[in-house]
This record gives structure tokens, sequence and C-alpha cells, in this order.
């Protein structure tokens, strides 16, 4: 059998010539079916062809991690390779390791078109992984609008979902800082203006303490979002803004929005200079809230 490592770089590299020739002198080996996914993740149709056809390698065959060729093309949108495959028969729902689909892999990337090949050959959206993220989750956080309208034109009811611990694909594109994608998922969907994650936390928590501020004033004007309401242990944005260290956020907050800088955390009743005195906060400067009450202070 030829050399495992030698044949993975020729398929690496596209070199089919240099592949023949090896494969005709040792035939696969125990190289074989990781060969399938090599061509694939590196988008080498031609090469992925030769394998299957005249090799007879199974579309089919599962790496350790339980991934399919398939997977590997539609996770590095190389959209010849996904059609190949499904041509050939490939499974379009199969799952890898933590249940992820190829179009959860292809959500990973900005390729609307391999998406849509994937559902056009019935992929389903629906579909959740171990985590409870469906394909609109994992899009949203990439933040294309196009894709995410694409999936809720073929799959109206995907924003209906919430991960294991509660959160939309709202919450996920407003972490993300994803301006975009949280104007398509206001106007397509209906979530209510201040829904809760299992900790408590809305997607304008999300907004405010990643420091993505355009997108918090959205959410306010479109989506009347309650700046002061509390997450599950008591803190408001004010808080989660503070302890990651986000300077903008906090003037909005407090300028704009008339936050009070000693709000406290119910029943905890501290303060969001406590939140920004913690060893794990991002660098805040003592100019960016100048009316810290003098009640706040060591023992408090």
């Amino acid at each position: 059998p030829g050399d495992p490592r030698r044949l993975h770089r020729l398929v690496q590299a596209g070199r089919l010539s240099a592949l023949r020739e090896e494969l005709r002198a040792g035939g696969p080996g125990r190289a074989g079916d990781p060969l399938l996914h090599c061509a694939a993740r590196h988008g080498h149709r031609d090469v992925l062809a030769y394998l299957v056809e005249t090799w007879d390698l199974d579309v089919e065959a599962a790496d350790r991690d339980y991934k399919r060729p398939l997977h590997e093309a539609a996770a590095q949108g190389h959209r010849d390779c996904v059609r190949y495959l499904l041509g050939r028969g490939a499974a379009v729902d199969c799952l890898k390791r933590a249940d992820w689909t190829p179009l959860m892999m292809a959500c990973t990337r900005k390729n609307l078109e391999v998406i849509q090949d994937l559902v056009e050959h019935g992929a389903n959206p629906l579909l959740k992984n171990k985590d409870g993220w469906n394909s609109l989750h994992i899009a949203s956080r990439e933040g294309d609008p196009l894709i995410l309208q694409y999936l809720l034109t073929v799959c109206p009811a995907a924003w209906k979902t919430e991960s294991k611990i509660g959160r939309t694909p709202l919450h996920t594109a407003a972490m993300h800082g994803c301006l975009e994608a949280v104007k398509v998922l206001l106007q397509r969907c209906q979530y209510e203006a201040d829904c809760r994650d299992r900790c408590g936390c809305t997607p304008f928590m999300d907004a405010v303490q990643c420091g993505h501020v355009d997108v918090a004033r959205l959410l306010l004007k479109q989506h009347k979002a309650c700046w002061a309401v509390r997450d599950a242990l008591g803190a408001q944005a004010i808080h989660k803004a503070a302890v990651t260290g986000q300077d903008q956020a906090l003037r909005f907050l407090v300028s704009e929005l008339g936050a009070d800088v000693d709000a406290r955390t119910e029943p905890t009743r501290l303060a969001p200079l406590h939140f920004a005195a913690k060893p794990c906060t991002w660098p805040v400067r003592a100019s960016t809230l100048p009316a810290w009450s003098s009640s706040c202070g060591p023992g408090c």
C-alpha cells in the first residue's frame, strides 16, 4: 500500500496525476476513506470523483469525529464537491460528533449557494445539535442577512427555537454584534421584546455586555427593549457592561438612557463598580463613570 502521508499530501495539493500513479502502484491501503475527507475539505472535485469512481471509496465513510466528506465540503464552502457528493447519494442530514449536520456546517460560512443546494436536497433547518442550536442560530452568529432571509423563507418556523439554555437566534445575533442580522430577525420574526434565556439575559443585555451599542440602540427603538430589566441574579445591563469593561456601552447607558451608576443587584446589593473591579474585567477608565456614589466604598 502507498504511504498514507504522501497520499494525503497529494490529495491536499490536488495532484491527481501523481495520485493516480501512487494508487496504481499500491492502492489506498489504510489511507482509504480519509482521503475522501481530505479531497472534500480542500475542494478538489476531480480527486474526489476519481477516488469514488475508480477506487469505490464510500461517500458515507465517517472519520473519528463521525464527519462524512459532505461535512468537510460544506464546512469549507466547496459547492462543486457538495453537489458531487449529493449526486452520489450522500445523506444530506448525516450527523457528526455533537450532532452537527452538513447544513449547520455550511451556515458557519457565508456561502448561500451551498446552503441552497443542501436545502434543495432535503436538508432540515430545524434539526438541532447537542447544544440545542439549529441552523438559524448558527447563521445568526455569522450575521449574513441574505442567508437569514433564505432560511426564514424556506422554513418560516426556524426562529421559534431555543438552545438548551433558552437562547434564541436573536440573542446570538445581538451578542455577536450582527446589526443587519438583528434587523432581519426583528422584521421577520415575532420575538418578545425582552425574551430571556435561562440566566434571565435579554438580547439587549447581550449587546451591551459585548459593546455593540448600535445593536442595543436598534433593540430599544424597534423592539421596545427595556434597558432596566434584571437577569436571574438581579443584575441590569449596566452591571454587565461594567464586568466586561465596555466604556462606550457604559456611557450610552448612563448619559443617554439615564441608568443609575449606583444601581444595586438584588439581593446581593452589588453596584456596577464592584463588577468593574473584578480581576477579569477589561480596562475601564475612571472617567467613564464620573458619578459613582460615595456609598460604594470598601466593605460595602
